[in-house]
């Protein structure tokens, strides 16, 4: 049985659960691994990079956004990246993707999925690659390298728990971690399996909640993701936020991550951060860029809405149905009872 240097053991999914995996999610084309302890869920491909993805040489001038899927991550992305590098709103740079400024750690796991054209010469993003690495090889991944080659002050986002990290990221860098409410990141990873097609979910959402309750979801479970986080809350370099939070409180979380990130900024320069990260604005500049069209389902970004769908709170009780949101409840109860009375979401 192989060995991460993380400690983790791999499992590797076959049988019947595989084929009820490749049947729903026809991107997960080369297979699916647990990771022991935990049942993390991954694509098989995790295993190209887990080791290079623990020991990865954060800075202390990092920051790391960390989120499980569809908690408000390309939000805090640009929160973060425009207060740190661009709050008169004059960086040359911002007009490129959030992608290309504030790369995705562990993306490469998803993108050798026979669901999707590959990354060639020619593509933009080898292009991009081999500007930025020059001498690297694609096949050792290609956001991992470019989160080592992106200059300082670093911006980087992961959705791997904290467990899959190196264990003095937090004595290192800083981290911001988003939670959100367990109905709403149901419903809204229900939405980005779909669109998205190195995941291609074709199942119905009733399927797709029971993976959820299951822990059957790629990168899941989310309450230990959860967990790991929160149990790190009060270590200075690190910063647990609820997407909640932010969406009703902007301007005092604001000011609470401008303390946190030692960015110093006006007030008139947080209203400008908070005005040009609103919802409205970034899916107003929202372009599907060339380098990723070929990717997204076009009957679901035409019919439900691309990358930024609804970015609201409590969508979840809008389109789960009673029983959804019950079974929903008592997983989360279920789950979280030991995480004390100030989580939001244990009640």
């Amino acid at each position: 049985m192989t060995q991460l240097a993380s400690g983790h053991t791999v499992e590797v999914l076959e049988g019947e659960e595989l084929e009820h995996q490749e049947r729903d999610f026809q991107g997960y084309t080369n297979g699916l691994i647990r990771l022991n302890p935990g049942r993390w869920l991954y694509p098989a491909d995790y295993t190209k990079f887990a080791d290079s993805l623990f020991k990865f040489k954060f800075c202390e001038s990092d920051v790391v956004v960390m989120t499980w899927p569809k908690c408000g991550t390309t939000w805090m992305q640009e929160i973060v990246w425009t207060m740190r590098n661009n709050p008169d709103l004059d960086h040359p740079l911002a007009s490129q993707s959030v992608m290309a400024r504030s790369p995705f750690l562990d993306y490469d796991m998803l993108a050798f999925s026979k669901n999707v054209p590959p990354i060639d010469d020619g593509h933009p993003v080898i292009e991009a690659f081999k500007e930025k690495c020059p001498g690297k090889d694609p096949k050792d991944g290609i956001m991992l390298q470019l989160s080592e080659a992106l200059p300082d002050p670093r911006t980087i986002k992961t959705h791997l728990p904290f467990s899959l990290l190196t264990p003095d990221l937090l004595d290192t860098a800083k981290v911001v971690y988003v939670a959100r409410s367990p109905k709403d990141v149901v419903v809204s990873y229900h939405h980005h399996s779909r669109l998205v097609l190195v995941q291609g979910y074709t199942g119905s959402l009733d399927q797709f909640v029971q993976y959820f309750l299951d822990d059957n979801l790629v990168y899941g479970p989310y309450w230990l993701h959860m967990k790991e986080a929160w149990e790190k809350r009060d270590h200075p370099n690190m910063h647990f936020v609820f997407f909640e939070d932010v969406k009703t409180n902007t301007m005092l979380k604001l000011r609470k991550l401008n303390k946190f990130l030692d960015t110093n900024l006006t007030e008139e320069q947080l209203q400008k951060v908070a005005h040009y990260t609103s919802f409205s604005e970034m899916k107003s500049r929202e372009e599907i860029k060339l380098e990723f069209e070929s990717s997204l389902n076009k009957l679901v970004l035409s019919s439900d809405g691309g990358f930024f769908r609804k970015g609201e709170v409590g969508d979840g009780q809008k389109r789960l149905s009673p029983e959804q949101q019950a079974n929903v409840d008592q997983w989360t109860k279920k789950h979280t009872q030991d995480f004390g009375a100030s989580f939001k979401y244990s009640s």
